[in-house]
């Protein structure tokens, strides 16, 4: 993230409860938030849509926006705009999933 401090209107431990529905093709799809990130100087948000139970998707789909707080603190998301950028989005997240991972089989 940037070295702006941010204000969030939420605690650590409560962001895992957090959903964020999102209208896609006319249809309400609720989203997990997997982690907000920086690459390339902005501010990126994964989200995981969840099947109709609630549960993480089959497939392991994964949405990738772009993430910013008002001056509010209240998150606002945005809609990537090239494919190069995407692919700087895209790349930190597979890093992040890279890390996670080797600190699983460190443990």
């Amino acid at each position: 993230m940037s070295d702006q401090e941010k204000v969030t209107p939420v605690t650590e431990d409560e962001i895992e409860d957090i959903r964020v529905s999102l209208e896609l093709d006319g249809r309400d799809v609720e989203c997990e938030i997997l982690t907000i990130y920086e690459a390339g100087g902005r501010d990126y948000i994964a989200l995981m849509p969840l099947d109709e139970d609630g549960s993480e998707n089959a497939e392991g789909e994964v949405y990738l926006y772009r993430y910013a707080e008002d001056s509010q603190g209240l998150p606002q998301i945005g809609m990537i705009e090239s494919d190069e950028e995407y692919e700087i989005a895209s790349d930190r997240f597979d890093e992040i999933l890279d890390e996670q991972e080797f600190e699983r089989i460190e443990v």
